[in-house]
């Protein structure tokens, strides 16, 4: 049985003391002065209640209520604003698009339950895995929109299973025909909330349940704030690439008090991937996020794969990671360019995870490049193909960086891995510090193409050093 976000921050708030002295990340990091001005600023000001039954919604889990929950998003910002419930029941929905000065409200007593069918999610022009393209919308969306909101003690069950089943037999397909690289992109499957060029948005309180795609992604936007989420992705299946919270290009973002289990990176940012994304060049920066505990899933804290518009001035702290596949984590490509910079975590209590600490440029080579198979050549292909095969000219600018990474007081119970790091020959991992590390693990790890690495008071349950290769100045004190 799955625990509640309850449990998790009480085990949090406990465990965490093992690790030792919790000290304030500002005080160990004074310069993080930024910390304080994340997060959304305004929030729906009006009160007044636009109940979707008032427009022919039906609570029954069977009728499709997409045209009148919108009819009454749309009145309600036609008004200047307010409040759109719910009667207690189950509501089943397409795509539906906040505005401004709504606040979609769903209580303790309200599920949306999202469509099985495809149609119901109207194709736009969005960005999804790095690369802008035409792609269903997602269940709930805010886009261009300022001081929305999605509150509520209730639940958004995205009913993803099906879409998991398309990608799971597509992929056995594509990946015997060479085509791993494409397969996530052809596979079409609505996320769950996307809010894209906005400001000023609040998602709060909510269980969100087996999305298709991604849970939350934040693109484009600005002054965001994600607090007490709960994401259950494993619901009745194994979900495959289904992200909890996705920070894509997008500008003071909070993420707090909030628990994810899924099938991918847990709470993750992103900044574009390859030519387009060097193409858009749109940092993720000035993010906080604090308070949070991953269960399943392929990094507690990850940035990338897609760097390409870049990473920086990330602040991660008071964090737990319990069965974890990766505890934190930074990747990319050797395609992908960007640079991954000023990046603090602080005070990380994690058990049984995989490995505790990872750093890769050249991540998942089978899913990371693209190369078109011969069968293809001269045919006719998607324009989202073409967008994926556009070489980086020149090459240098697909070679990216991670540089300035500050880890202090982490803890890892019963890890496979300790540590391990891979810079590349024209790309050293620089600048890193890490400081009152432990990890319980009988496989230390090792540091590949590092630079200027100053390692205090990091030790293991097993005395063997972790193994360093083609290394400058890195030095353990």
């Amino acid at each position: 049985m799955k625990k509640s976000l309850l449990f998790w921050l009480v085990l949090f708030s406990t465990t965490c003391l093992v690790a030792g002295k919790r000290e304030s990340i500002l005080k160990v990091y004074p310069s993080l002065t930024w910390i304080k001005e994340v997060g959304a600023k305004e929030f729906p000001k009006v009160k007044k209640i636009y109940s979707v039954a008032k427009y022919g919604a039906v609570g029954d889990g069977k009728t499709l209520n997409t045209k009148a929950i919108q009819a009454a998003i749309d009145e309600c910002a036609r008004n200047g604003g307010g409040i759109v419930t719910f009667p207690a029941g189950e509501y089943l929905t397409g795509s539906i698009f906040l505005k401004n000065g709504v606040n979609l409200r769903v209580d303790k007593n309200v599920t949306l339950l999202g469509s099985q069918n495809l149609e119901d999610y109207p194709e736009l022009l969005t960005r999804v895995a790095g690369i802008e393209m035409v792609w269903p919308a997602g269940l709930i969306n805010v886009m261009n929109a300022s001081k929305a909101a999605v509150t509520g003690k209730g639940t958004v069950h995205a009913q993803g299973k099906p879409f998991w089943d398309k990608y799971w037999t597509m992929r056995k397909d594509y990946e015997a025909r060479g085509l791993r690289w494409i397969v996530d992109y052809d596979c079409k499957r609505p996320r769950t909330l996307v809010v894209a060029n906005s400001e000023n948005v609040t998602i709060s309180g909510l269980t969100f349940k087996q999305s298709g795609f991604w849970t939350i992604q934040l693109l484009y936007s600005n002054k965001c704030t994600v607090h007490g989420v709960t994401i259950l992705n494993n619901v009745d299946g194994h979900g495959p690439s289904t992200d909890g919270v996705d920070i894509d290009s997008s500008s003071r973002i909070l993420v707090e008090n909030s628990y994810i289990d899924c099938n991918d990176d847990n709470f993750c940012l992103k900044s574009g991937r390859d030519a387009d994304g060097l193409r858009v060049n749109r940092p993720t920066e000035y993010v906080v996020i604090r308070n949070c505990v991953s269960g399943a899933g392929g990094g507690l804290f990850t940035c990338g794969s897609e760097t390409s518009g870049g990473i920086r001035n990330i602040a991660a702290y008071n964090l737990k990671a319990a069965g974890t596949g990766v505890g934190l984590r930074l990747k990319s490509a050797m395609t992908r360019g960007g640079v991954t910079e000023n990046i603090y975590i602080h005070n990380v209590e994690m058990a049984d995870v995989g490995t505790a600490i990872e750093t890769s440029l050249n991540w998942n080579p089978t899913y990371s490049y693209s190369t078109l198979p011969a069968e293809y050549e001269g045919k006719e292909i998607p324009c989202h193909w073409k967008v994926m095969l556009e070489k980086v000219e020149p090459e240098s600018l697909g070679v990216p960086t991670f540089r300035n990474v500050y880890m202090s007081n982490i803890h890892a119970s019963n890890a496979k891995q300790a540590l391990v790091a891979a810079g590349a020959n024209n790309s050293l991992l620089t600048n890193f510090h890490f400081r009152d590390i432990e990890i319980h693990t009988n496989k230390p790890g090792s540091i590949v193409y590092a630079k200027d690495w100053e390692i205090t008071n990091f030790v293991f349950s097993d005395t063997t050093r972790i193994k360093l290769e083609k290394c400058e100045n890195v030095v353990f004190e």
